[in-house]
């Protein structure tokens, strides 16, 4: 009695259900990771025009803090994309 209900449920989880607003969701953080991972080479070229070496050595580690964690965000959304699309895709 208790296996259909586990059946449906591994059944959704073969073919995850996504729709606009999903889609919608997972393009704005693309986006987002995008900005930010501009955002931080940006950060990391004005930090060679710094002329006093503790604010270089903050700017620095900063650029390569937001350029790091963007990046794999990015990397994360742009995967799970061509996953679900993959997923979508008919044989």
């Amino acid at each position: 009695m208790e296996e259909a209900p586990q059946e449906e449920y591994e059944e959704q989880e073969k073919h995850p259900r996504v729709g606009t607003y999903w889609w919608i969701r997972q393009i704005i953080l693309v986006a987002i990771a995008g900005f930010y991972l501009v955002f931080g080479i940006q950060l990391l070229i004005s930090a060679y025009q710094l002329n006093d070496p503790t604010s270089f050595i903050f700017t620095f580690y900063a650029s390569n803090f937001l350029i790091l964690f963007s990046g794999a965000l990015l990397v994360g959304f742009i995967y799970r994309l061509v996953t679900a699309y993959r997923h979508l895709k008919p044989d």
